[in-house]
Parts: structure tokens; C-alpha cells; sequence
């Protein structure tokens, strides 16, 4: 499988990511680094890089580049955004990384960073229809991009990078009220310009990807929880939680702004610029919410790699839905066996919507349904025995773009009690969960129970399964051969069914002719 390394120049941080090109034409991340070398700094009043920044850029590269090619990845792409792109001396810096590692970097325009930036967010998340916004907010300049899951309808570059906003406006900490006045006046008045050319009436939602938007969020949510994030990917940080860090950030001094809890130290002069700028969008667009995406200009150069070298990305031509293309790509990663997978799920979701009046779910809880079904055998790459276990394990700490750590942990729970055991107040991992949560877990395992049981065989014996409700739930499962072993493993695997909506649960037969037996 093709492997392929990122890395990405930016005017605050360094990153390089090194990722494996999947047969079904998806990736999979292998490890990331990161160094936030500040190779921008100053360069927006001189128009240069510094000696010290090219110095300190230059070795991280080398470091980096040395590290790739020694585990294997012959293939770099090499990118590097505004800092370079301005500065005068920036042609130089990338001659003096091509003559010490061999590596050629592209210096890419604002237009073609926001396409990048665009295609990992697409490739990511569950787009709507309706227009989305996405704003990255890097060191240099700030990508605003208006479009949906097919297109992208708008995108600019923007000079409002945190660090050229810091170097231009914000000269001391705290700064005055007349630097930060400045500083308002400027974001809002290229915001407005830029957004003025857009339909944004009609965006849906506004999603921040990127260090700065990740940082912001991590100090909202310890202020909102007292607890560390788990999950950035579908993060929401309301309008109200980012003017309240805004100010906060303005009143405080250095060392009162490194205390608190979740600021990274080195963005300590940065994040405020940032905030401010991600408050007077949310102002000028009347919304209410930022979702934030951890995904961004890496996994878009990633995706613009698959595309240049294959005729389309055959996963998305056969699965235009990303969620559902992550689970069938993480169920391959494991080996399950595909025809057993899907049978069950189909199973299980005929079950599912046979029996809504006792259940009461809508959309959502059906497609966490079909997700932990297509999983629920993933356990078996680690070992048969107590494979619904070690299901658990590999859901809940698998990258699931498109998925919140809320649903991430649904998904697992229902996978890990498709056998064995049922819920109960001795599993820690269950009984933490809020009391809607372990409903839906309790009711979606005690489905995938009951459709894992009717293919027990995995020879797909069991071709439809119609649910009359009753005193008792009488489910007649038509059959193309022999479903004895289906029928025993079922009913071995009603007891949850039963528990949960206090109902007997009962059998019947009949082949395709239906033919009762």
C-alpha cells in the first residue's frame, strides 16, 4: 500500500504526518509530529524571515524529513503557506531545505491552501446540502470557505493570521483599549469585505479547524467541565464562551494568561487575536456556535494525493456517505468478514424499524445501529476470546472522522454487548454513561443480539425476519436451507430483548415459499 508523508510549512507550527494509502482508496494515519517553531515570527514587519526562524525551521525539517524516509516513506509532499509565500527571503529558506534533505517544497497560494483546507474538512465530516463555512485561522492568514459535500462555492485568503495580527496590533500584554480598538476595526473590516461576496444567508453551520480553533476549545470546555477534552473532532464552543475567553485574555498579563488552565504556553501571545477574529465572524453571521474539525490542510493534501494518482476514489464513488465509508474502512482494517457484517446489519436494522412503537427512536440511533453491526466482529483481530471486548477497545480508540467521542462510545457500547453479558451495574465503563445513553445502548444491543444470532453460520440462512408485537413479540424468520443453529443462537440471545421491553420473545420458521414449519 502506497505510503505517503505531509509535510506542512506553516508560518506558527511545523507538522508531518505520515499516512498509508488504503486498497479501498481511504488512509489511515500512522503518526503525526509536530513543532511549533514560530518560523513567521517578525516576518510581517520586515518582510523577511529571521536568521534564528530559518534556523530553527530548518532543523525540524531535516529532523523530520530524516526521521520519515528512515521508517520507509520515500514519498514527501512538501507545502509551505504565508510566512514563506511573503517573505521576500522565502525562496531562499526552501533552497537551503532542498540542498540539506533533497526534499522540493511547493509554496501554495491562499486559494489553494483554502481548497486543501476545504477537502480535509469534506472528507471528514458529515457535510448538509446547505452551505457550510469554514474558517482556519493559521499563523499568517485565515482561509474563509463557503460550500456543502460536493462543491466548494467561495474561498479566500485572508491577511488576519494570529501572529501577523499580534506583530501588527497587539505590542504589549495586556495591550490598550486603543490597540485592541485597532485591531477590532481591521478583522471586522476585511471580514466584512470578504464576506460581503458571499451567500452567507444561507450557510448552515460554521466550522474552525486548526491549532488556534483546538486550543480555544480545549479552554472552554476545562472553564464549561473541569475536565480535559476528550474528543476535539464535532467539538461545539458557543459565542457566548468565546467572547468570555476573548476578555479574559485582553484584561491579563503574561503570567496570569499562562495560568490558565488549557492555554497553550506557546500560544500564549496568539490566541487572542485568534478569539477575536472567530467572535466577529460568529457577530457578522448571527450564529450562535462554532463545531470545531480536527481535520484540516494535511488530510487535504492526503486526499488530493489519492486523487491526482487514481481515476476518482473509488470509496466515494461507492459510498458518498463519509461516516459510513470510515466504518466499512475501519471494519476492513480489521479483516471481518464482509458478507457476515452487512447480512447482520440489514438484520438488524429490519428489527429495528419493526419495532418502533416499543422503542421510540428515530434516524440517528438506527444509523448507530447499522455502524456497531458492520463492527461488531472487529475484536476477532485481536483474539477470538472475548472478541466483543476487544471490539470495544478498537472503536473507542479508533480515528472515526465524522463522529463526536459521544457517539464514538455508543457505537462501542452496542458492539461490545452483541455477545455474552449484558449491560449491568458491574461494568464501569456502562454505568458512567448519562441514563438516556445506557437506554439506547440496552435497546440497540438487544437488536444486534437477536440479528447476530439469526446469521450464526454466517452462511445468510436467514433471508428476512417480519416482527409481530403482542403480549408476546413473535418474530417469523424466513429461511433458504437448514436455520436450525440460527434459531437456537436467537433465542439464546433474546434474553436483553426481553429484559428491556418485558415481552417474551418467540420464533417461527418458514421458508421462502413461506411455507410455515
Amino acid at each position: 500500500m502506497p505510503k505517503l508523508a505531509v509535510l506542512d510549512i506553516g508560518t506558527n507550527s511545523i507538522h508531518m504526518v505520515l499516512a498509508e494509502v488504503q486498497p479501498d482508496y481511504t488512509y489511515k494515519i500512522l503518526d503525526r509530529f509536530k513543532d511549533m517553531t514560530r518560523l513567521g515570527d517578525g516576518v510581517f514587519t520586515s518582510r523577511r524571515l529571521s536568521d534564528q526562524a530559518m534556523m530553527r525551521g530548518l532543523e525540524v525539517i531535516r529532523n523530520l524529513v530524516t526521521l520519515a524516509r528512515n521508517k520507509g516513506y520515500e514519498r514527501i509532499e512538501g507545502v509551505a503557506t504565508s510566512a514563506v509565500r511573503e517573505a521576500r527571503n522565502g525562496g531562499e529558506f526552501l533552497d537551503h531545505v532542498a540542498q540539506q534533505t533533497g526534499l522540493t517544497v511547493r509554496v501554495i497560494t491562499g486559494a489553494e491552501e483554502a481548497r486543501l483546507i476545504f477537502l480535509g474538512v469534506q472528507n471528514s465530516v458529515a457535510l448538509p446540502e446547505p452551505p457550510t463555512l469554514v474558517i482556519d485561522i493559521g499563523g499568517g492568514s485565515v482561509e474563509v470557505i463557503v460550500g456543502n459535500r460536493e462543491t466548494i462555492y467561495q474561498a479566500r485568503s485572508l491577511k488576519l493570521g494570529a501572529i501577523r495580527l499580534k506583530d501588527l496590533y497587539l505590542t504589549k500584554t495586556p495591550p490598550s483599549k486603543a490597540m485592541l480598538h485597532e485591531l477590532e476595526e481591521a478583522v471586522t473590516g476585511q471580514l466584512k469585505q470578504a464576506l460581503g461576496t458571499y451567500k452567507t444567508k444561507r450557510v448552515e453551520q460554521i466550522i474552525a479547524t486548526s491549532g488556534m480553533a483546538g486550543n480555544l476549545a480545549e479552554v472552554i470546555y476545562l472553564q464549561r467541565t473541569g475536565r480535559p477534552l476528550q474528543q476535539l473532532n464535532l467539538t461545539k464552543i458557543s459565542a457566548k464562551e468565546i467572547a468570555a475567553v476573548e476578555k479574559r485574555l485582553a484584561d491579563a498579563t503574561l503570567k496570569t494568561r499562562l495560568a490558565m488552565p488549557g492555554l497553550d504556553p506557546k500560544r500564549v501571545d496568539t490566541l487572542l487575536p485568534a478569539t477575536m477574529v472567530f467572535r466577529i465572524l460568529l457577530d457578522l453571521l448571527r450564529k450562535d456556535e462554532l463545531t470545531i474539525c480536527d481535520k484540516a490542510i494535511r488530510e487535504g493534501i492526503i486526499y488530493d494525493f489519492i486523487q491526482r494518482h487514481h481515476e476518482g476514489i473509488q470509496a466515494e464513488r461507492d459510498i458518498p456517505d463519509v461516516r459510513k465509508r470510515n466504518i466499512l474502512a475501519l471494519a476492513r482494517r480489521c479483516h471481518v468478514s464482509e458478507t457476515h457484517a452487512l447480512h447482520v446489519a440489514g438484520l438488524a436494522l429490519r428489527l429495528f424499524d419493526q419495532t418502533t412503537s416499543l422503542h421510540g427512536f428515530g434516524q440517528r440511533e438506527r444509523e448507530w445501529l447499522e455502524f456497531a453491526a458492520i463492527l461488531h466482529d472487529i475484536g476477532y483481530l485481536i483474539n477470538s476470546r472475548q472478541h466483543h471486548k476487544h471490539a470495544y477497545y478498537l472503536i473507542k480508540n479508533s480515528d472515526l472522522s465524522g463522529f463526536t467521542a459521544e457517539e464514538i462510545d455508543l457505537v462501542a457500547n452496542v458492539a461490545r454487548y452483541h455477545r455474552r453479558s449484558v449491560p449491568t451495574r458491574k461494568h464501569s465503563e456502562f454505568t458512567v454513561l448519562p441514563q438516556g445513553n445506557q437506554r439506547i445502548i440496552n435497546v440497540l444491543s438487544a437488536l444486534l443480539r437477536i440479528a447476530d444470532g439469526l446469521d450464526r453460520s454466517q452462511f445468510s440462512v436467514v433471508r428476512n425476519v417480519e416482527v409481530k408485537l403482542g403480549k408476546a413479540v413473535v418474530m417469523t424468520v424466513q429461511v433458504s436451507g437448514d436455520a436450525e443453529l440460527e434459531i437456537w443462537a436467537a433465542r439464546g440471545r433474546s434474553d436483553l430483548f426481553e429484559k428491556v421491553f418485558k415481552r417474551p420473545v418467540q420464533f417461527i420458521t418458514a421458508s421462502q415459499d413461506d411455507e410455515t414449519t
